[in-house]
Protein backbone atom coordinates (compact mmCIF):
# COMPACT_ATOMS: atom_id res chain seq x y z
CA UNK A 1 0.00 0.00 0.00
CA UNK A 2 1.56 3.86 -0.42
CA UNK A 3 1.69 6.25 1.83
CA UNK A 4 -0.30 9.59 0.50
CA UNK A 5 2.56 12.41 1.15
CA UNK A 6 1.99 14.58 4.03
CA UNK A 7 3.38 17.67 4.95
CA UNK A 8 4.71 16.17 8.20
CA UNK A 9 7.11 14.10 5.92
CA UNK A 10 9.09 17.32 5.45
CA UNK A 11 11.37 19.41 7.07
CA UNK A 12 11.91 23.19 6.52
CA UNK A 13 15.51 25.04 7.80
CA UNK A 14 15.77 28.64 6.26
CA UNK A 15 19.46 28.60 4.52
CA UNK A 16 19.86 32.64 3.82
CA UNK A 17 17.81 34.86 2.48
CA UNK A 18 14.85 33.49 0.40
CA UNK A 19 16.10 29.67 0.53
CA UNK A 20 15.23 26.89 2.51
CA UNK A 21 16.91 23.66 2.66
CA UNK A 22 13.93 20.82 2.48
CA UNK A 23 14.32 17.13 3.51
CA UNK A 24 11.74 14.85 2.54
CA UNK A 25 11.88 11.63 4.64
CA UNK A 26 9.83 8.85 3.15
CA UNK A 27 7.04 7.31 5.31
CA UNK A 28 7.35 4.14 3.92
CA UNK A 29 11.44 2.99 3.72
CA UNK A 30 12.86 6.17 6.18
CA UNK A 31 14.95 6.85 3.17
CA UNK A 32 15.70 10.97 3.55
CA UNK A 33 16.40 13.47 0.46
CA UNK A 34 17.24 16.92 0.70
CA UNK A 35 17.35 19.78 -1.82
CA UNK A 36 17.90 23.67 -1.26
CA UNK A 37 15.50 25.95 -3.05
CA UNK A 38 14.45 29.29 -3.59
CA UNK A 39 10.76 28.71 -5.14
CA UNK A 40 9.18 30.86 -2.58
CA UNK A 41 5.83 30.24 -4.01
CA UNK A 42 6.37 26.49 -3.42
CA UNK A 43 7.52 27.09 -0.10
CA UNK A 44 4.15 29.61 0.74
CA UNK A 45 1.86 26.63 -0.67
CA UNK A 46 3.28 23.83 1.00
CA UNK A 47 4.87 25.06 5.11
CA UNK A 48 3.18 28.04 5.14
CA UNK A 49 -0.08 27.07 4.06
CA UNK A 50 -2.97 25.86 6.65
CA UNK A 51 -3.85 22.50 4.35
CA UNK A 52 -1.80 22.31 1.30
CA UNK A 53 -2.84 20.78 -1.43
CA UNK A 54 -1.34 17.45 -2.77
CA UNK A 55 -0.47 18.82 -6.43
CA UNK A 56 1.97 21.31 -4.18
CA UNK A 57 3.38 18.34 -1.93
CA UNK A 58 4.14 16.09 -4.70
CA UNK A 59 6.03 18.62 -6.81
CA UNK A 60 7.77 19.92 -3.26
CA UNK A 61 9.30 16.18 -2.88
CA UNK A 62 9.87 15.88 -6.78
CA UNK A 63 11.97 18.79 -5.98
CA UNK A 64 13.75 17.06 -3.05
CA UNK A 65 14.78 13.75 -4.61
CA UNK A 66 15.88 15.63 -7.96
CA UNK A 67 18.21 17.32 -5.77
Amino acid sequence: MRAKTSIYDFSFIPSGYGHYKVTYASPVTGKQWTATTNDMPLIDATKNADEPKRRDLETLKRVCKNG
